[in-house]
């Protein structure tokens, strides 16, 4: 039986929501081994002058514990 660990992380980008979770997900891997699902909680943008500025999202990270 896995036990698994959720942690909740946060991310912005300039260019995409999708950008945005890779660098979440690339971040988080650095120090958290066994990732094995990120989950898109909250998505949402920085606007300016009536245009995106940036792009943010809340992810929920999932990684087996050993």
């Amino acid at each position: 039986m896995a036990v698994m660990k959720v942690i909740e992380v946060l991310s912005n980008s300039d260019k995409s929501w999708e950008d945005a979770t890779n660098k979440a997900v690339q971040e988080a891997s650095k120090t958290v081994k066994n990732i094995r699902s990120a989950w898109v909680k909250d998505q949402s943008v920085r606007v300016k002058s009536g245009e995106i500025e940036e792009f943010r999202v809340t992810l929920k990270i999932s990684f087996e514990v050993e």
